[in-house]
C-alpha cells in the first residue's frame, strides 16, 4: 500500500511582478506602441500627467470629478485583481467571471504584440524556471513575421540549460497559438501548421517536407512520380498548402504597408568628426505626479481607503516614470556599443559591416544578453548610410586575413558575383566557393546554396540563358 506524506523543499522561481513586466513591455514596445502604452497609463492613473510645454503652465484648480475618477478606477482594479485570480487557481470559470474578463479586455485600448501574445501562453502553460528562461529568449528573438532568429545553442546557453531542454521549449512555443509560431524556416512553419490541423501523415505533409524546392517551381510531375500519386492529387494537396499561412506573427505587426517607422535613433558626426549617438524623444510625453493628488494624502478629509489608493497610484505612476527613463538609457548605451563597433560601416556602407553577436554588447555595458535583445526589437536608427534595424548590425561572420566580415557583407559579395557572371555560362555553388576561397573567406558549399536561397537567387540551372 502506498504510503503519503507531507514533504517541504524551497526552490527557486523568478517571479515577473507587475512593476517587472511594465518595464519589460516598454522596453520592449518600440516607438508608436509606447506612445499609446504610456497614453492608457495616463488615462488609467489619475494622478499621472504630461508637463506644461514651456510657457504654458496648468491652472492650479482641483478636479471637480475626483471621487467618481477614483471610484471607478477602484471598480477596474477589482475586475482586474478578480481575473487574476480565478486563472491563478484554476477554478472553474463562471458565466459572470467570464463576463468581467471580457470586459477586462475589452476595456484595454490597445491590441496586445505577438511577444505579449506568447508570453501570457508561456506564463500559463509551465511552471519551470528555466523553460520560462528560455521561452523568454525566444520570444525576444522573434522576427516580425514571427520566425525564430536565434539557434537552440544561444537558446540554451542563454537560459544556462542543456540543448535537450531548449528544444523542449521550443516545441512548447510552437504549440501556442498563433499556429506556425517560432518556426525556424517556411518549411518548418507549414509542418507545425499541419501537425496542428492534424494532417502531419498526409500527402500534403510529405510534400512541405521532402518537395519544397519542387513545389515552389510547381513540379507537379516529378513529386507525384516520387511519391507515387496521381498529378491531380499533387495538385489538389499543394492548393490545400497554399492556404496556410507562411507569416504567422503579421497579424499582431502593427506597421501596415505605406506606413512608416519612426527612427528611435539617431547616429550624426559632429564638428570634431565624431560619431554621436542621441535618442529621439520627440513625441513621448514627459510625465510628471499631478502635485494636488499628493496634497489629498495629506488632508484629514480623506479616509485611510483613499489615502491608501491615492499612495498605490502614485507609486505606480512613478514607478512608470523610472521604467520609462531606464527604457530610454538602456537604448542608448546599447546603440552606442554598437556603433563604437560599426564606425566603418557608418563610414564606408554595408560592406564594412563587422560581425556582431547580442552576447558582445550584452557585455560591454553590463546587461543580460535577454535586454538587449528586447531593446534592439522592431527598433530603426537613422545613419548616415540610412535607415536600419537595429537587428541588423547582429551578425554572425567569418575571419580572413584582412579581418572579419559579417554574414552580411559576404551575402553582398554574393550577390555581386552572381551578377558579373556570363548568364549563358552561370556559376555553380561549387565554382562560387572556389572564388570566395581565393579572397580568403571558406565557405561550405550548402552555405553558398543558403545565402543564393535568402537572396532569391535561382540555382544555376534556372539562371542559365540559352
Amino acid at each position: 500500500m502506498a504510503r503519503i506524506s507531507l514533504t517541504q523543499a524551497q526552490t527557486q522561481q523568478q517571479i515577473f511582478t507587475p512593476q517587472m513586466q511594465q518595464a519589460l513591455a516598454m522596453l520592449h514596445a518600440p516607438a508608436l506602441e509606447l506612445r499609446a502604452l504610456i497614453q492608457k497609463e495616463l488615462a488609467q492613473n489619475p494622478v499621472l500627467e504630461e508637463e506644461p510645454n514651456e510657457g504654458y503652465p496648468l491652472a492650479p484648480e482641483a478636479d471637480p470629478q475626483i471621487d467618481s475618477r477614483i471610484e471607478a478606477l477602484r471598480r477596474f482594479d477589482d475586475d482586474a485583481r478578480t481575473l487574476y485570480a480565478v486563472e491563478r487557481h484554476n477554478k472553474k470559470i463562471t458565466e459572470e467571471d467570464e463576463e468581467k474578463r471580457q470586459f477586462f479586455f475589452d476595456s484595454l485600448t490597445e491590441s496586445e504584440t505577438l511577444a505579449e501574445h506568447l508570453r501570457q501562453q508561456l506564463v500559463t502553460s509551465t511552471h519551470d524556471p528555466e523553460i520560462r528562461r528560455a521561452g523568454e529568449f525566444i520570444i525576444g528573438n522573434l522576427d516580425e513575421d514571427g520566425y525564430l532568429r536565434a539557434t537552440l545553442q544561444e537558446v540554451a546557453n542563454d537560459a544556462k540549460i542543456p540543448l535537450e531542454k531548449a528544444e523542449k521549449t521550443l516545441f512548447l512555443i510552437q504549440t501556442f497559438h498563433p499556429p506556425g509560431v517560432a518556426a525556424r524556416n517556411l518549411q518548418e512553419c507549414l509542418l507545425v501548421q499541419l501537425d496542428r490541423l492534424g494532417k502531419s501523415e498526409t500527402l500534403e505533409a510529405a510534400i512541405v517536407a521532402h518537395h519544397m524546392d519542387d513545389l515552389g517551381h510547381h513540379r507537379f510531375q516529378h513529386i507525384a512520380k516520387s511519391l507515387g500519386v496521381s498529378q491531380e492529387e499533387v495538385k489538389k494537396a499543394a492548393q490545400y498548402i497554399a492556404k496556410l499561412d507562411p507569416r504567422p506573427g503579421r497579424p499582431f505587426h502593427k506597421e501596415q504597408p505605406g506606413h512608416y517607422v519612426i527612427p528611435e535613433v539617431f547616429v550624426t558626426k559632429d564638428e570634431e568628426g565624431r560619431w554621436r549617438v542621441s535618442i529621439n524623444d520627440e513625441g513621448l510625453p514627459r510625465l510628471r505626479i499631478n502635485n494636488e493628488y499628493k496634497d489629498l494624502l495629506t488632508e484629514s478629509s480623506q479616509n485611510a481607503e483613499t489615502r491608501a489608493y491615492l499612495r498605490e497610484k502614485i507609486r505606480s505612476g512613478k514607478s512608470l516614470i523610472q521604467h520609462l527613463n531606464q527604457r530610454q538609457e538602456t537604448i542608448r548605451k546599447i546603440a552606442t556599443e554598437i556603433f563604437r563597433r560599426q564606425e566603418d560601416f557608418l563610414e564606408h556602407g554595408i560592406s564594412h559591416l563587422r560581425p556582431l553577436t547580442l552576447a558582445e554588447v550584452a557585455a560591454a555595458i553590463g546587461v543580460h544578453e535577454t535586454t538587449v535583445s528586447r531593446a534592439i526589437a522592431n527598433k530603426y536608427v537613422q545613419t548616415p548610410q540610412g535607415l536600419y534595424d537595429l537587428k541588423f548590425f547582429f551578425t554572425p561572420g567569418y575571419r580572413t586575413a584582412e579581418g572579419d566580415i559579417s554574414n552580411t557583407t559576404v551575402k553582398e559579395m554574393l550577390a555581386e558575383i552572381i551578377a558579373a557572371e556570363d548568364p549563358r555560362k552561370p556559376l555553380s555553388d561549387e565554382k562560387i566557393v572556389k572564388i570566395f576561397a581565393d579572397k580568403g573567406i571558406h565557405l561550405a558549399r550548402r552555405t553558398v546554396a543558403k545565402y543564393r536561397a535568402e537572396l532569391k537567387i535561382l540555382p544555376t540551372s534556372l539562371r542559365r540563358k540559352r
